[in-house]
């Protein structure tokens, strides 16, 4: 029974798409990789709670195929703020998240990088000479 279940979650992640604008923080590469370490085993894993393993497959098979989406169709498709879904998508690709993460730095981490790094140079200069 291991075996069939393993092969469910290999078909699911093959079909749960890729966000390429979100490299390394998507939630189909973090599927991917729950899947890989639960079951390491491959075909031959013993899955400790069975039931909990097949609830847990039908809650992402549901999400997968937008059950809820239809179930609880949104009226707009805007959050409270306003913000429409491809405002939401721009800004939280990973270029956009890092550029504001460099623009919202605070003084403080500002200051600690300035002054933890000369501490280093200046080693660094004296180890060269």
């Amino acid at each position: 029974m291991a075996a069939t279940r393993y092969r469910r979650f290999l078909k699911l992640c093959e079909e749960w798409p890729r966000d390429e604008s979100k490299k390394g923080r998507d939630l189909g590469t973090f599927l991917r990789q729950k899947v890989a370490s639960a079951f390491r085993e491959g075909e031959n894993t013993q899955i400790s709670d069975p039931e909990k393993c097949d609830k847990m497959y039908e809650s992402l098979v549901h999400i997968n195929s937008n059950v809820y989406e239809e179930k609880f169709p949104r009226a707009k498709d805007t959050s409270f703020t306003g913000v429409t879904v491809e405002e939401c998508r721009m800004l939280l690709e990973t270029g956009n998240m890092q550029q504001m993460d460099e623009e919202k730095k605070g003084l403080w981490k500002t200051l600690m990088q300035r002054f933890s790094s000369k501490p280093e140079d200046a080693s660094v200069e004296k180890a060269e000479k």
